[in-house]
């Protein structure tokens, strides 16, 4: 990805709110000239169309990632430590950032674009690296069961931290996220080991 500039990053940072807050229909040249506070024509300087937003706010999202999930995981950590360093920097990234969190649930973003769905394959591609290599270490040391493949450990644990973060936006950001995810975390710790 080329590098943003910082206001390309406020412009996509700006159509997460009104994702976040309006869904896909909300997100106008319109109301992000509002929620910038500047012209729409604006807007079209730094972005051809509402599809090259949303692929650089996804875009970005998934380099991001890779960057706090490859620095956050300190390969002389044991397998647990490095499950429990993944997702406390998950938690706490989307408790700073909750204007991100539409990336997590996508919430029509597929319908939009093929180059759409392509990103936010690839946001899933990161996280499942970085966990997939975790669990599979965690197998091997026999740390985490070993009587489900790795593959089917990876969803189950995706599938737990995508229904914290839904609970957590629909209560419109209410409860703590961070002491909520731990919680699960440790909950999904004991069902994983053998």
């Amino acid at each position: 990805m080329k590098e943003i500039s910082g206001r390309q990053l406020e412009i996509i940072e700006a159509a997460g709110r009104i994702l976040t807050k309006h869904g896909l229909s909300g997100l106008t040249t319109k109301n992000l000239a509002v929620e910038m506070e500047f012209s729409e024509s604006a807007i079209y300087r730094h972005f051809a169309s509402k599809e090259a937003i949303i692929i650089a706010l996804l875009v970005f999202l998934g380099v991001d990632m890779d960057q706090r999930l490859g620095n956050a995981i300190d390969s002389n950590l044991s397998s647990e430590e490095k499950f429990r360093a993944l997702f406390k920097n998950q938690f706490n990234f989307f408790k700073a950032n909750p204007h991100f969190v539409v990336a997590v649930f996508s919430d029509g973003l597929l319908e939009e674009s093929d180059k759409i769905n392509q990103a936010i394959h690839n946001i899933m591609q990161v996280k499942m690296k970085h966990l997939t290599k975790i669990v599979m270490e965690g197998q091997q040391n026999r740390t985490f069961t070993q009587s489900i493949t790795t593959e089917e450990l990876v969803h189950i644990i995706m599938g737990s931290f995508r229904l914290q973060m839904f609970k957590w936006r629909i209560s419109n950001f209410q409860f703590d996220i961070q002491r909520s995810g731990l919680n699960m975390l440790e909950a999904l710790l004991t069902l994983i080991k053998p």
